[in-house]
């Protein structure tokens, strides 16, 4: 009974993440939390009774967002290549999460924007820090990647840091722009996933061809 209360807890919060990320990309930080609870069609006891308060909805939502599109991304940082193969392999992965999971990365990108909140209690500011650490040991993965792409010839010898944040900054952008229409595919995702990096990447490689 207890794996089961457990299993039906995590489910219930995952629920609570998912609508909470979308009325955050829809409404910013000002969505109520009845906003949320109708989403998920819960009460607002409900939703109190898994979070605190909003903010620690919106972290919770942060926290999922990172830790998603790291665990899709790392392992081709990780995977045999030279730096110009693995960084191409990354920023697909990274737009093709973006797009598949846009609600999370505005809330992502809400959090980088809440930094200067002076209305944060410490144990949320120490939450949102921790967050910082995930946020900045993912973008090393990229940096690490370029570095190895200028050290084996396969990207041009530009500064790695400047370049690694241009890039993720331009693939962030992405979810300015992009809106999931009804019937897309994963194929023809991947198809405009590919044209992106192709276009955000190229800037970076030595040579045209790949």
């Amino acid at each position: 009974m207890a794996v089961t209360d457990g299993v039906e807890a995590d489910n219930a919060k995952r629920r609570i993440l998912d609508a909470a990320a979308e009325a955050f990309m829809e409404q910013g930080f000002g969505v109520a939390i009845d906003d949320i609870a109708d989403s998920v069609g819960a009460t607002k006891g409900l939703i109190y009774y898994h979070f605190r308060s909003k903010f620690d909805i919106f972290l919770a939502a942060y926290e999922h967002g990172m830790r998603t599109v790291r665990e899709q991304v790392e392992p081709m940082a990780q995977a045999p290549g030279s730096g110009r193969e693995r960084l191409i392999a990354m920023s697909t992965q990274h737009v093709m999460n973006l797009m598949t999971n846009l609600a999370y990365h505005h809330v992502v990108h809400l959090g980088v924007r809440e930094q200067s909140s002076t209305a944060l209690k410490p144990r949320q500011r120490k939450a949102l820090d921790a967050l910082n650490v995930l946020r900045a040991e993912y973008e090393d993965l990229f940096l690490q990647v370029v570095k190895d792409g200028i050290a084996d010839g396969t990207l041009r010898p530009v500064r790695a840091n400047l370049a690694a944040r241009t890039l993720l900054c331009s693939l962030n952008a992405v979810d300015m722009w992009f809106h999931r229409i009804e019937g897309q595919s994963s194929d023809e995702l991947r198809q405009l996933a590919d044209e992106i990096v192709d276009i955000v990447v190229g800037g970076l490689l030595l040579d045209p061809v790949r």
